[in-house]
């Protein structure tokens, strides 16, 4: 059994700050869950341009409020507690924090737990994932 408090893990290096939220990973691939799970934070007024080409998400709204753009369609949906959006499709977005939003993340493939947006939006996968090992 894994047990972890937020408290205690937000005081360590699995807390993840980068420009515009910051990422606690409550589990990653390390743990053996086939998926990572995280609790983000996006900042009022940021607005992130992600495309998750190598992974999958679902991303739970616990408080705050905010939008979810669709890239290819421009469909606009609004985010607020209890709302969930899901990247099934390897979707090119634009999240938008009206306020400061908490969210609930979960990868698949997990994250190793270091990773931050490179310049399409998307985090890398390491050399054995590529490989297929």
């Amino acid at each position: 059994m894994i047990v972890r408090s937020l408290q205690e893990a937000e005081k360590t290096d699995r807390k993840i700050v980068s420009e515009g939220w910051d990422s606690t990973r409550l589990l990653l691939k390390q743990d053996n869950m086939g998926f990572s799970f995280h609790i983000t934070t996006i900042f009022e007024g940021a607005e992130l341009h992600l495309h998750y080409q190598n992974h999958l998400e679902s991303v739970y709204c616990i408080s705050g409020e905010g939008s979810v753009e669709t890239v290819a369609d421009g469909k606009v949906y609004e985010i607020k507690p209890g709302t969930i959006y899901v990247l099934d499709q390897h979707d090119k977005h634009i999240l938008r924090g009206k306020t400061e939003m908490k969210m609930a993340c979960v990868f698949n493939p997990p994250l190793h737990g270091k990773e931050v947006h490179n310049a399409d939006g998307a985090y890398e996968l390491d050399a054995e994932e590529v490989s297929g090992k």
